[in-house]
C-alpha cells in the first residue's frame, strides 16, 4: 500500500514537473527590420539576421517592413534567403510594401497589415521614374509569379502587380498595376489580417509564451555601412590616389603609401562583402597601378602603358560601386551609374586639386623637411653626378662620410657617391676607386 501511495505520488510531482517545465520553455521569436531601400546593404543585412537566427535555433522570424523598394537583384537575394529557410517566416507590412518590397513579402508565409497599409507596385523603374524595357518587366513578373506559386498565392494578381498590360476582373483595369490597401490584400489572399504590431501577429499564430530577439546590428557592420555611403568612399579614393601620387614622386618617404594602402583596405573590404566587388575588378586596379608605376620608373615618356593604368584604376573603383556582372548592367539603376561615375570624378580631380595645393604646403612643414633631401646638391658645393669623360679607376681619394658600405668620397675636390665590397671606412680614411658602377664608385680602403 505504501509503495503504490509512493508511486502515486512521484507520478503526480513527475505530471506537474513536465508541465510546468513546458510552460516555462519560450519560444524565440527573432525580429528584423526592412525600413530602408533594397540595395546591397539591406542584402547583406538580412543574409547576416538569418545566418543569425539559424544559429540561435529560434521559432519563428517576423519581418517589420515599411519600404518603396530598390533593386531588384538584391531583393531576389532576399527572397532565396526567405524561401530557403525552414522555421516561418511572418512579415509585418506597417505602411509600404511597394515594387521590391512586395516580391520580399509574398515570399513570406504569412503577411499581416497595419491599418491604411499598402501592397504591389512592382513595375521596375529606372532612374527618372519612368518604365524600364518589357526584359526587365519581364523578369520582374516571373519572379513575382514564381514567388506567389511557391507560396500558394494567386500568380496572376502578383504578375498584375508588375504588368499595367494584365486586366482581371473586379481587380484591376487595363493599364494600372495592381496596388491593395489591407482590406483588398486579405480580400485576395495577399494579407491573413489587419493587425496593429506585433503582438497581434504572435496572438493570432497562438504563440502565448514567447521571448522577442531583435537583430542588432554589430559596429563593424555599422563601419561597413558608413564605407559603403558615397561621400566617404569618394574621401577614400581621394586618400588612394592622393598616397600613391606622392608614394611614385618621394620613393621611400612611406606614410603616404601607408595612407593609400588603409584605403585600399576600407575601400574595397566593405564593397566586396556585400557582394559589389568582384575579384577581376580588384585585378584590374593593381594591374592599372602596375602600369602606372612602370610608365613612371621603366618605360621612358608617358604613353601607353600610363593612359591603360590610369583608366584600369579609376575604372575599377567606380566599378566596384555598381552592383554589375561583368559589365552587365541590367539591373542597375542609372541613378547608380550616375553616383559612382560622379563619385569616383570627383574625387579624383579634388585629389588633384589637393595634391596641388596641399602639396607645395606640405613640402615646405618641418615633417617633410625631416623625411626627406631638401638640399640640393649643386657642383659648385663639390658635388657631381657622371664623370665625364675622366677614368676613375685606381684613382685615390679621401672617404668624405663614413661608408658603411655606402657613403661619399672625395676625389680631386670633387665629392662621388660610392660603396665598398662590405667593407667599413671611416670617415677620413684613404681609398682606391676599384670600378665604375654607373654613377657611383666602387672603392676600398688603402
Amino acid at each position: 500500500m505504501n509503495t503504490k501511495v509512493a508511486l502515486i505520488i512521484l507520478l503526480s510531482f513527475f505530471v506537474f514537473y513536465s508541465g510546468n517545465a513546458q510552460t516555462t520553455d519560450k519560444s524565440k521569436v527573432y525580429l528584423l527590420e526592412i525600413k530602408d531601400e533594397i540595395d546591397p546593404r539591406m542584402n547583406r543585412y538580412i543574409k547576416l539576421a538569418f545566418e543569425e537566427a539559424t544559429n540561435l535555433e529560434v521559432d519563428y522570424v517576423i519581418i517589420e517592413m515599411d519600404t518603396y523598394g530598390g533593386a531588384v537583384t538584391d531583393a531576389n537575394d532576399i527572397v532565396e534567403t526567405i524561401l530557403d529557410y525552414e522555421k516561418p517566416v511572418f512579415v509585418f507590412i506597417d505602411k509600404n510594401a511597394a515594387s521590391a518590397g512586395a516580391l520580399i513579402s509574398i515570399a513570406c508565409d504569412s503577411i499581416y497589415m497595419a491599418k491604411g497599409s499598402s501592397i504591389g507596385a512592382a513595375t521596375v523603374v529606372i532612374g527618372d521614374g519612368t518604365a524600364a524595357p518589357d526584359k526587365y518587366q519581364s523578369y520582374m513578373r516571373s519572379k513575382m509569379r514564381a514567388t506567389a506559386e511557391a507560396k500558394g498565392r494567386d500568380p496572376k494578381i502578383a504578375e498584375a502587380m508588375v504588368d499595367q498590360n494584365i486586366q482581371l476582373d473586379s481587380i484591376s483595369d487595363l493599364g494600372q498595376v495592381i496596388t491593395f490597401s489591407t482590406s483588398e490584400a486579405i480580400k485576395h489572399g495577399f494579407c491573413e489580417a489587419e493587425v496593429k504590431n506585433i503582438e497581434d501577429v504572435l496572438a493570432l499564430n497562438n504563440i502565448e509564451n514567447y521571448e522577442i530577439i531583435k537583430h542588432k546590428v554589430s559596429t563593424s557592420e555599422k563601419i561597413i555601412s558608413l564605407v559603403l555611403n558615397p561621400f566617404v568612399s569618394g574621401i577614400l579614393i581621394m586618400v588612394i590616389i592622393g598616397g600613391i601620387y606622392f608614394e611614385l614622386q618621394t620613393p621611400g618617404v612611406g606614410f603616404p603609401i601607408l595612407a593609400a594602402l588603409i584605403a585600399i583596405t576600407l575601400y574595397f573590404i566593405p564593397h566586396y562583402l556585400n557582394g559589389l566587388a568582384e575579384n577581376w575588378e580588384i585585378i584590374a586596379f593593381f594591374i592599372g597601378i602596375l602600369l602606372i608605376a612602370l610608365e613612371i620608373f621603366v618605360i621612358p615618356g608617358f604613353g601607353i602603358a600610363g593612359v591603360a593604368g590610369i583608366i584600369l584604376t579609376l575604372s575599377s573603383l567606380m566599378l566596384v560601386m555598381i552592383n554589375n556582372d561583368l559589365f552587365d548592367f541590367s539591373f542597375v539603376d542609372e541613378k547608380e551609374i550616375m553616383i559612382a561615375l560622379l563619385t569616383t570624378s570627383l574625387s579624383f580631380v579634388g585629389s588633384f586639386v589637393i595634391m596641388f595645393f596641399g602639396g607645395v604646403r606640405f613640402t615646405k612643414s618641418k615633417t617633410f623637411q625631416r623625411l626627406a633631401l631638401a638640399n640640393t646638391q649643386d657642383r659648385e658645393e663639390g658635388y657631381t653626378t657622371g664623370f665625364g669623360n675622366k677614368n676613375m679607376t685606381n684613382k685615390e681619394g679621401i672617404a668624405f662620410t663614413i661608408l658603411r658600405p655606402s657613403g661619399k668620397v672625395t676625389i680631386d675636390g670633387d665629392i662621388y657617391d660610392a660603396y665598398t665590397r662590405g667593407e667599413f671606412v671611416e670617415k677620413g680614411e684613404k681609398i682606391i676607386v676599384v670600378s665604375e658602377e654607373g654613377t657611383s664608385l666602387k672603392v676600398k680602403k688603402i
